[in-house]
């Protein structure tokens, strides 16, 4: 018998960044439903900072285009800055470790060796391609809400991805966007005030894909938790 108990851990544990979807469309009344109960996210002094766009079919094609032109710019680098630093501007152990660990895993699943610089850019293209999915949210906040806004934000992205897998849908949460924040501004129609926090892609993933084999390792509890009594 399942108790709501198990199908919300169910939920949590399977989620996964799914990097292959299906072209199977996504009815909006699923959509509205999954941020409906996403909305109910805690945020302080009930403030509620998220702003989402839900972007599909030719707008979805279209915003893809430019950001894969984009992504190929010989100057990309020059011409396209992050808005905020997301990773951390010295890397230590363990967190250096735990990301050199799911590249090399990711590349080694595909057959991608080191050095092969092509076969990377290629796959990071991918991000730009919402991998197959045919809905792309991107999530905006105000710029003059601080850090604990973003915070909340955490805990509202979390909801989406735990509503969305509670319906059979899978995600794939990416802050590759931000480096090209000013390009979907332009296509989204974004104020100056609007600061894009990331992008995520939403579908039903495709199982068959050998990408969506690989799995991710936690460190267990009793590594990040401490028990006073």
């Amino acid at each position: 018998m399942t108790t709501p108990a198990n199908a919300v851990d169910a939920a949590l544990v399977t989620r996964r960044s799914v990097r292959a979807f299906l072209p199977t469309a996504v009815p909006r009344a699923e959509i509205e439903a999954i941020l409906e109960a996403a909305s109910r996210a805690p945020s302080g002094t009930n403030t509620q900072p998220w702003k989402v766009y839900v972007v599909t079919g030719d707008s979805l094609a279209k915003l893809s285009h430019a950001l894969l032109a984009a992504y190929d710019h010989p100057e990309r680098d020059t011409l396209y800055r992050e808005d905020y630093p997301y990773y951390p501007r010295q890397w230590v152990s363990p967190y250096i470790d735990r990301r050199r660990k799911v590249g090399w895993d990711l590349y080694g699943l595909l057959g991608i060796e080191k050095g092969d610089k092509v076969r990377m850019h290629a796959q990071h293209a991918q991000n730009y391609r919402f991998f197959g999915a045919p809905v792309g949210l991107f999530f905006t906040i105000d710029r003059v809400l601080e850090r604990g806004s973003w915070l909340d934000y955490g805990m509202f992205l979390q909801a989406i991805m735990t509503a969305a897998r509670g319906r059979g849908l899978d995600t794939c949460p990416q802050v590759a966007f931000t480096q090209f924040h000013r390009v979907i501004a332009g296509h989204l129609g974004l104020s100056e005030a609007e600061q894009l926090v990331c992008g995520m892609s939403l579908g039903f993933a495709d199982n068959h894909a050998l990408v969506n084999r690989l799995r991710t390792e936690r460190v267990p509890v009793e590594r990040f938790t401490q028990f006073l009594d």
